[in-house]
């Protein structure tokens, strides 16, 4: 096998590796229901987040839903740690799994494509 075969033979190797291994990390399903998620962010998170596209802020240092999304850490599974987890800037709220996953099915719709 010349240089050049065994080169092209382990790239794509390496190429169907990372398709397999990496990609799914990035491909994530949402199992919530957004237009759900939304009603109930507009409820609990309205007082202190932009929740709506074009909403603004109420608090200064709490961020919009938008600017959420749009982080690049911003995933389902970052967002419902982040729900989980004790905030000092924020009211602990104990959400039900199923209130959670609608929540973060809304704001992971609202990061562009």
């Amino acid at each position: 096998m010349s240089r050049a075969s065994w080169r092209a033979t382990v790239t794509a190797a390496l190429i169907a590796f990372i398709a397999q291994v990496v990609t799914p990390a990035f491909a994530q399903d949402v199992p919530g229901d957004a237009a759900s998620g939304r009603r109930l962010a507009e409820a609990w998170c309205s007082q202190c987040h932009a929740v709506g596209p074009k909403a603004a802020p109420t608090q200064r240092d709490a961020p919009a839903f938008v600017a959420v999304a749009q982080m690049p850490s911003t995933t389902a599974l970052s967002l419902n740690a982040f729900l989980r987890s004790n905030h000092r800037s924020m009211p602990n709220f104990v959400i039900a799994r199923a209130d959670a996953d609608d929540i973060v099915a809304y704001i992971v719709s609202l990061k562009r494509k």
